[in-house]
């Protein structure tokens, strides 16, 4: 395994959970434009939503909607949505996920957080977290150009945190989306955790190097002795 000197870890689903907030938001979203229960096109469109997982929430939108002002205006009503889920509380680490963050860092593996939310969503996550202290970097497609599948945010991390060669750089998430972003870009290490939205079965159909139960999996994955800082 190549030294690992970036890790890009995806946020929900990944390193947080948040007790099925990002398809509930999508769902009210979408039911502005008349897309509810029983309604034609309903179901294709959840299924949409379901295998897009990961990717930015704007670009599935125009993917769903008739027009672009259609598309912005239900991205600001999922933004809304979802700060609500952030405020009463639905957002909360998954197990691992804070001691993984503490325990590359003091390996001296700069993190960088990767997410298909907009900005002022991530942040949200990140204040109510209380990580902002805890990483070195958060990426929204919007800082990098475009969203996954596409390579753009990881080699931004790359980039902005003065990383090595694209075989330093790790790239963890739980959707598809995750790792083919993780591939395009060439990553030295690509992993798929099973805590999220996506199946073994579509990770390992994606291509997935390695599948990991926990986002905690990353840390042997990454070279880091087995029990440092905490981890067992």
């Amino acid at each position: 395994m190549p030294r690992i000197t970036v890790a890009c870890l995806d946020m929900a689903g990944t390193t947080v959970s948040d007790d099925g907030s990002v398809l509930a938001a999508f769902r009210a979203a979408v039911a502005a434009f008349g897309l509810v229960p029983g309604a034609a096109g309903y179901d294709e469109a959840i299924t949409v939503v379901q295998d897009t997982m990961g990717q930015s929430k704007i670009e599935v939108f125009r993917r769903l909607l008739d027009s672009e002002d259609q598309a912005q205006r239900a991205n600001r009503l999922f933004e809304a949505s979802y700060a609500e889920s952030v405020q009463a509380g639905l957002v909360t680490p998954l197990p691992g996920a804070l001691e993984t963050i503490t325990t590359l860092r003091a390996a001296g593996i700069k993190v960088c957080l990767c997410t298909g939310f907009a900005p002022v969503t991530r942040d949200a996550v990140l204040d109510a977290l209380g990580w902002r202290p805890l990483i070195d970097l958060a990426l929204s497609p919007a800082d990098a150009g475009r969203g996954r599948p596409w390579p753009d945010m990881p080699l931004t991390a790359l980039l902005r945190l003065h990383g090595g060669a694209v075989t330093e750089l790790a790239v963890a998430g739980d959707t598809a989306a995750d790792v083919e972003s993780g591939l395009r870009a060439g990553a030295g290490l690509v992993a798929g955790v099973t805590t999220g939205s996506a199946s073994r079965e579509v990770l390992a159909a994606a291509g997935t190097p390695h599948i990991l139960d926990s986002i905690t999996g990353l840390v042997q994955l990454a070279g880091i002795a087995a029990g440092a800082h905490g981890l067992t």
